[in-house]
């Protein structure tokens, strides 16, 4: 294959996956890590985000439980919980009810942080669900 062709199609396929990625309210750098998050919850020095559980069931250590992000009065109740924050304050939103590309509860919410200027929010990356990602993993619940 000629070089120029090579580059062109590498071009393409840079482009395309970017335009892919960009249809998402998130960026990569906004999502994060369930072993990091556990690890701030286990330590009682750590400075920790606001959580909030925006899908059918909590459980997350400290999370906040709003409900399934898709139904519209738990967007406002996730708005009036907002409202109360600073702009920059590290939060973080998981529902976990099933992988990312079906999940009806995450892009609502997120949409909504964008919406309000928010600057530390962060989604964690539950990319399977709360199960896989989160409890076989032995990483803290709620009582």
């Amino acid at each position: 294959m000629k070089p120029k062709i090579f580059f062109l199609l590498i071009l393409v396929a840079v482009s395309c996956a970017s335009t892919l990625q960009n249809d998402e309210p998130w960026t990569q750098s906004q999502l994060m890590n369930p072993a990091d998050l556990a690890k701030m919850l286990n330590d009682p020095a750590s400075k920790l985000p606001i959580i909030f559980s925006i899908g059918p069931a909590g459980g997350i250590k400290n999370s906040i439980e709003i409900g399934p992000g898709k139904e519209k009065e738990n967007i406002e109740k996730l708005r009036a919980e907002l409202t109360k924050l600073p702009k920059d304050k590290d939060i973080v939103i998981y529902c976990g009810c099933c992988p990312f590309k079906p999940c009806p509860n995450i892009r609502p919410a997120f949409s909504l942080l964008n919406e309000m200027k928010f600057t530390n929010h962060k989604l964690l990356n539950l990319s399977q669900n709360l199960k896989a990602d989160w409890i076989d993993k032995g990483y803290p619940m709620s009582n």
